[in-house]
């Protein structure tokens, strides 16, 4: 039998998460090392899947199946294509950042206080997570993904209720209310969508007789699997209400301003940069394969919505004061763009938002992370808080510029060549929404360039005056990541090379083509 590599980059996070689960309390640093270790491990077969994964081979790879409730007709089968590959790859990578950035989050808080933190649950947590966000990447039967697709609330519930952010001017009982509050609706949002997409995946069952996507798809394809119009819809919907919600798409997306603002950067980070991700991804893998008759139907409709989060989150964002609600609103408007590129049906259009996806995940790591040493140095979250930054902290100024200048997708940096691609997309087969959706861009453009000159230019305020600029392990996070966003923004083809195979494969799903020109190019 060959080494099951794919269930081995899932098992090793979650095996790291008990081993730094039980270390002793008074060994806080071992915990750390444990967790960044047990990262970077999974990290190097991660890189090993990618360079066993051929993009010209089968649609799925390195497939391991195995029965496991027979009865119900529930098969372990896992297995990756171009995208899922893509989002592992990106999984793996951010996570040892989160645990760097974080390194410092969960130890005690100052004496006297009614609030304690168990330092090796935060890092144990953390792991968790990833495991959870790897196995629904690497999933090929529907009920062993919707398993994993809920779990993942379990930690993440926890990260953010129970290891919230220091910086907060109501004191500690205040903070810890409005923690317990984000925390409770994240959670409440995000079962609601997932005990729709359970009956769902019970009608599935119904309809078809097992799990196995690949059978059911393939079943579809041949036309031994028949289902009735409305049965069809019913079921795409309750599918896509679930991913909607983990994405998050307006009006479904409340719950994430309030989440990102209590939790810390690194956790932040983990919510938009990663966990969201499996709703966007689970659009292209399960929705568009499985539902093609229903996607289209519902189109349209996904697409004004898209539109509405590109339009409705850039705005909020600009009228922001909070560094993190303002983060979290922009990564509503890019979400919106990533929806838009896939519905848009055409090839540009979701190899841009996959590629959205990746660069996204990266250029909010960066932000977010850098955002987070500034807030933790100031003990505020309040951009009126700041002012003259650049002038004492240089270093730490130049990398919230760089972050800052790829949320906006400046040219040269990773974020613009996924958008340009959606907006292309978008534009070949709905011009009025393509056009419309690039206003997201202006905006964007706004609350980024307003954001930086808010806290970073100006006469230095008293309060910073004394900042210290980033230190080692804070270079260590951040100069990576803006290394692969100028990288990837001047070179994205070792991504696009991975990703695009599985992209026609899903636009033949579909039954799509891309659009002819309106003018024929010149001979």
């Amino acid at each position: 039998m060959s080494f099951p590599l794919l269930t081995a980059t899932a098992v090793l996070p979650a095996v790291g998460a008990v081993a730094t689960a039980a270390v002793p309390a008074a060994r806080r640093t071992v915990a750390k090392w444990l967790a960044l270790l047990v990262s970077l491990a999974t990290l190097a077969l991660a890189i090993v899947v990618m360079v066993r994964f051929d993009p010209g081979g089968a649609r799925y790879q390195l497939t391991e199946s195995h029965a496991w409730i027979s009865d119900f007709g529930v098969r372990y089968e896992l297995g990756v294509d171009g995208i899922a590959v893509a989002l592992l790859a990106l999984t793996a990578l951010l996570i040892p950042f989160i645990i760097l950035a974080g390194w410092n989050d969960a130890d005690p808080l100052e004496t006297g206080s009614k609030r304690w933190r168990p330092t090796q649950g935060f890092f144990a947590l953390i792991l968790a997570v990833e495991a959870m966000v790897i196995i629904s990447f690497e999933a090929t039967d529907v009920f062993l993904f919707y398993i994993f697709f809920e779990a993942m609330l379990i930690p993440m519930y926890f990260l953010i209720g129970g290891f919230g952010d220091r910086a907060h001017a109501q004191g500690e009982e205040a903070a810890s209310t409005q923690r317990s509050y984000a925390a409770v609706k994240f959670l409440l949002y995000n079962l609601v969508g997932g005990l729709i997409m359970l009956a769902a995946v019970i009608g599935l069952y119904t309809v078809s007789g097992n799990f196995s996507l690949a059978e059911i798809a393939q079943a579809r394809a041949n036309g031994t699997l028949h289902m009735a119009t409305s049965t069809e819809r019913w079921l795409f919907l309750g599918f896509f209400f679930a991913f909607a919600v983990k994405a998050p798409l307006w009006p479904l997306h409340t719950w994430l301003p309030n989440a990102m603002q209590e939790s810390t950067a690194p956790v932040a980070v983990l919510i938009t940069a990663v966990v969201d991700k499996v709703g966007t991804f689970a659009m292209l893998r399960f929705c568009l394969q499985l539902f093609p008759e229903a996607s289209k139907w519902a189109t349209p409709t996904i697409l004004v919505l898209a539109l509405i989060s590109i339009i409705y989150g850039a705005l909020l964002a600009v009228g922001q004061r909070d560094i993190k609600r303002l983060v979290a609103y922009a990564s509503i408007s890019h979400f919106g763009f990533i929806i838009l590129g896939i519905f848009a049906m055409t090839s540009q259009g979701q190899s841009g938002a996959t590629l959205y996806m990746v660069n996204h995940g990266i250029s909010t790591a960066a932000l977010m992370l850098v955002a987070g040493f500034l807030i933790s140095r100031r003990g505020s979250r309040l951009i009126a808080d700041y002012g003259g930054v650049q002038k004492v902290a240089p270093v730490l100024a130049g990398t919230f510029l760089i972050g800052g200048l790829a949320t906006l997708s400046l040219p040269g940096l990773a974020p613009f060549v996924s958008e340009f691609l959606v907006l292309v997309g978008t534009f070949t087969r709905y011009p009025a929404i393509g056009i419309i959706a690039t206003f997201g861009i202006v905006l964007a453009a706004l609350y980024t360039l307003v954001l930086y000159q808010r806290t970073m230019t100006g006469p230095v305020k008293p309060a910073v005056s004394a900042m210290p600029d980033l230190k080692a392990r804070e270079l260590v996070v951040v100069a990576p990541l803006i290394v692969l966003l100028i990288f990837l923004g001047v070179y994205p083809k070792p991504v696009t090379d991975i990703v695009n195979p599985a992209v026609k494969q899903t636009m033949s799903d579909v039954h799509k083509t891309d659009p002819k020109p309106a003018v024929e190019a010149a001979k």
